[in-house]
């Protein structure tokens, strides 16, 4: 059973990557790599018969900061340069200073409540932060941000991609969905939900028939 999740885990790291921020075939080849590299260790080292510790930590490694900017700078990407509080933050982020990028994102949220790129990065910050837990800090972040533009796929996009990087993968999926068929037919970002959605579904059979494969008879 131990196996089995720690596979998931690597599974829905590898989801993240390619779903999430779109890595370019080296780079996830790289990552996959890294990932390999990590459970080799843990067999060699692991010892999953071991009674658990009282909190569980993640395995999966916190994502890219310049992956993670430029994936939300395509959704929100206006032809205009993002308030100067997201910039400050977004250098924060690259460095994979979350927790600075987060107090940054504080400031452009209070200076301007409505910015729903704001929110989102603020959101993004604080999962990171958080070690790729979904906090309530942050669901309330991803929540403001979907009041301030309802009509915006950003909100929900990266609330998924949340979802996914702590584990709650079928949650993921569900919201995807439920996003997809309140999308107008004629909404420019619909194609691209279709074909993520797609793709995170294609990889829940995969996962689906790894663990039956898996399964004792």
């Amino acid at each position: 059973m131990t196996w089995l999740l720690v596979g998931v885990l690597a599974l829905a790291a590898l989801v993240v990557a390619h779903l999430g921020l779109r890595l370019p075939r080296a780079s996830m080849m790289l990552f996959a790599s890294a990932l390999l590299f990590g459970l080799a260790g843990y067999a060699l080292q692991g010892s999953p018969a071991q009674p658990a510790a009282p909190s569980l930590t993640r395995v999966v490694a916190a994502e890219d900061g310049e992956a993670l900017v430029a994936a939300r700078r395509e959704v929100f990407d206006t032809g205009q340069q993002p308030a100067r509080y997201i910039v400050v933050a977004d250098a924060f982020a690259r460095r994979g200073q979350y927790a600075d990028a987060a107090q940054m994102l504080r400031g452009a949220v209070a200076e301007q409540p409505g910015n729903a790129e704001a929110w989102v990065a603020l959101g993004n910050a604080l999962v990171e932060h958080a070690g790729g837990q979904l906090t309530p800090a942050a669901i309330e972040a991803f929540g403001r941000a979907e009041a301030a533009r309802p009509d915006h796929p950003g909100a929900g996009y990266f609330l998924g991609i949340a979802l996914i990087r702590s584990g709650r993968i079928d949650a993921a999926r569900d919201l995807w969905a439920q996003m997809l068929a309140a999308t107008p037919a004629d909404a420019p970002w619909r194609a691209a939900l279709a074909d993520r959605l797609a793709r995170l579904d294609a990889m829940i059979g995969q996962m689906a028939a790894q663990a039956a494969g898996q399964a004792p008879d």
